[in-house]
């Protein structure tokens, strides 16, 4: 991206934190795994996991700077999301299997208006069974794996913005601006369920976490080739 930020194989090897625009279909796991082995730092971490099919911002922890996950972890993050009306899936989200279909009702803006606001504030919510949250010392994405659904404790988080962007009968696109321990999925699912036609998410975007936005964000690609060069150089 345009003003992508400026970095030493010095500070790499010291402390130093990258935005960077983690691809589709891949893993945050993945991204640092491939930061970790173009740079030769031996410690690299993120802060925030992204869901495989999700894109957007990711903040890329080198050295010491891994010390600062927690903290970048509390900060706010902002989402662009699209939700598909009138399909349920098992994980709640376009990466699962479709558990359930609804006809979608004729829903006017000010309706769908009044079930976002719903949402805005102290919530809530349900994590989804596909998600990393244990339960009697289980993974709960384990446990649905195996065909489980067990009860799960609603949990506490904040949503400070939700901004309706776009409404096309059976989709719409939302902004969210909220708290970490926020599920996107889990809200899609809930706006479902309360249009009567059930939902899930069928696209996300991370577009900033605190004062790091999508914009500075460094392309996989184009950050895996100016480390090389910048070693080469060094």
């Amino acid at each position: 991206m345009k003003n992508s930020v400026a970095f030493t194989i010095d500070e790499l090897h010291g402390e130093k934190i990258l935005p960077v625009n983690k691809p589709p279909d891949w893993t945050s796991f993945d991204v640092v795994n491939k930061l970790r082995y173009a740079s030769r730092v031996k410690k690299v971490g993120h802060a925030g996991t992204l869901d495989p099919f999700a894109t957007g911002l990711l903040l890329v922890c080198f050295a010491r700077a891994t010390k600062r996950v927690p903290e970048l972890m509390n900060l706010e993050k902002e989402y662009m999301a699209t939700v598909k009306l009138g399909v349920e899936m098992d994980t709640d989200d376009v990466s699962g299997k479709p558990v359930a279909t609804q006809e979608v009702p004729e829903i006017s803006e000010e309706e769908l208006r009044e079930v976002l606001q719903k949402y805005t504030g102290e919530i809530e919510q349900i994590p989804p069974m596909y998600s990393a949250i244990k339960k009697q010392g289980q993974r709960l994405y384990k446990l649905a794996r195996r065909g489980e659904i067990v009860e799960r404790e609603p949990r506490r988080v904040h949503i400070y913005e939700l901004e309706l962007m776009r409404f096309d009968h059976d989709e719409i696109d939302i902004r969210v601006v909220c708290s970490r321990g926020t599920y996107i999925r889990a809200l899609a699912r809930d706006i479902g369920h309360d249009l009567g036609c059930g939902g899930h998410l069928k696209s996300l975007v991370r577009t900033r976490i605190g004062e790091y936005r999508l914009e500075d964000a460094w392309e996989l690609p184009a950050l895996v080739q100016e480390i090389k060069s910048k070693r080469l150089q060094r």
